[in-house]
């Protein structure tokens, strides 16, 4: 297990990335190193259920009508473990719907 530290202008945020989704992990982990997230912002925020970020296009207020269709370029592949659920304070990868994304493949910086 990993652990990340999300620094906002709210406060920090401490997450656990699993040994059980690799491909997640290590790919939050490495876009972390390459300063990918430096400077991006929590682009969508609904109140009692969830924040989203991960983001490049929200670096550019001029880029605003687009935010939240931005990314790396790549995909990750699913990693379903039964026994991680998505509750209350869970990091989770942003993902398109089934009918648009059957694979159910995750957004490669989103979460």
């Amino acid at each position: 297990m990993a652990k990340i530290k999300i620094s906002t202008s709210s406060g920090d945020i401490v997450a656990r990335l699993y040994d059980e989704t690799p491909l997640h992990r290590d790919n939050i982990l490495k876009l972390a190193r390459e300063g990918f997230y430096d400077g991006t912002l929590f682009h969508r925020v609904i109140k009692g259920f969830m924040i989203q970020g991960g983001d490049p296009l929200t670096k550019d207020p001029d880029a605003a009508p687009r935010y939240g269709t931005g990314g790396p370029g790549y995909n990750v592949p699913a990693e379903f473990v039964p026994e991680y659920v998505h509750s209350y304070g869970a990091l989770a990868a942003a993902r398109r719907g089934d009918a648009a994304n059957p694979l159910k493949e995750s957004s490669g910086s989103q979460f």
